[in-house]
């Protein structure tokens, strides 16, 4: 009876060393909202072959500043970092594309279906000057729709947002009175509506409050099952947002870096308002203390990211899965990081 406790008990111990190796190279990251969706599922399936990695969806902009106070091990982020920002970041960035996504408008009407959207509309309803759902100008867009003598209520975001700046990117793009009165950022000032933190928040107000109209990842939309506007892209086509017309967005030369902004598609099938979203991390991993070993984690989870069955998951949540040109981008980019200045090794 002793030895077979003195047997448990050493079993039980190897275990306990085991689990706590695997806690040394535990991951967490913080950033983006619009990709979260992806990244709970994609992370959990990689926790039951690799470690763990926990993710907070605070926004694009918490995610950049959380990796540039170094108490993270990745930031994600829908707008890749500017070379102002990179300069801030004081030492080399990688961006790791993981998937794409469409930014849409998503109202809540009852019984209307597939309504039509142009930027001027979507300018003048954020600049209140369109405030009605039976506005002529909407009608005469949509007359075969039986749009409501209702007001509307345009809803943004209040924090820091990759959504916000691909968002607004688009229109002041090819909106030159939204490019002079709200502009461009993650941070914006706007005149009408009411704000929201994280696209769950701006959908869950949306979903709530007849007569809304917000902005948000279309993979939020599609998942709630969210009635969404047919957006005219730059050929003058009314295209929703799926996978086939976000892809189609990225059928553009892509820079060694992947830093690309696909938004407007001169394609004729390509949804106007699509973005690549990026995890970032230093390139060199030898700081703040870090071992070896979690510099391999990292890559690794990167690896599997990219990988056919990272990226199916990216396809059962609603994004577009990255384009085999990307994916082989991407790949070098991971090679690229290294450890006290020697290329970081993962285990196959």
């Amino acid at each position: 009876m002793k030895k077979k406790t003195l047997l448990f008990i050493a079993v039980t111990l190897v275990i306990a060393l085991s689990s706590c190796g695997k806690k040394e190279t535990s991951l967490s990251g913080a950033g983006a909202s619009f990709p979260a969706p992806f990244y709970n599922i994609v992370f959990k399936d990689y926790a039951k072959t690799g470690g763990n990695v926990t993710y907070g969806a605070i926004g694009s902009g918490g995610g950049i500043r959380s990796l540039k106070d170094k108490t993270v091990d990745f930031g994600a982020t829908d707008v890749f970092l500017s070379e102002k920002e990179l300069q801030e970041m004081g030492a080399d960035i990688v961006h790791i594309p993981t998937a794409l996504g469409g930014i849409v408008l998503s109202y809540n009407l009852k019984d209307v279906k597939e309504m039509k959207l142009t930027a001027e509309i979507i300018s003048d309803i954020y600049r209140g000057k369109i405030t009605n759902w039976n506005d002529a100008r909407l009608k005469e867009l949509n007359p075969t729709l039986n749009l409501p003598d209702k007001k509307i209520i345009p809803v943004y975001r209040s924090d820091g947002s990759g959504t916000t700046s691909v968002f607004s990117e688009y229109m002041s793009k090819v909106n030159e009175a939204w490019k002079v009165e709200i502009g461009e950022g993650k941070s914006l000032k706007f005149p009408e509506g009411i704000a929201a933190k994280g696209n769950p928040g701006v959908a869950g107000i949306i979903a709530e409050t007849e007569g809304a109209i917000g902005y948000i990842g279309s993979e939020y939309a599609l998942a709630l099952n969210m009635s969404s506007a047919l957006l005219q892209n730059s050929s003058g086509n009314f295209i929703a947002a799926d996978g086939k017309s976000i892809s189609a967005s990225a059928n553009v030369d892509i820079p060694n870096d992947t830093r690309v902004v696909i938004t407007n598609s001169s394609n004729p099938e390509a949804y106007p308002i699509s973005t690549f979203t990026w995890i970032i991390a230093y390139k060199e991993q030898n700081y703040n203390n870090r071992t070896e070993a979690q510099a391999q984690a990292l890559a690794g989870l990167f690896n599997y990211i990219i990988s056919d069955e990272g990226q199916a998951a990216a396809t059962k949540t609603h994004y577009a899965p990255l384009p085999a040109v990307v994916v082989e981008k991407t790949k070098a980019i991971i090679q690229s990081m290294t450890f006290n200045g020697s290329p970081v090794t993962v285990a196959p």
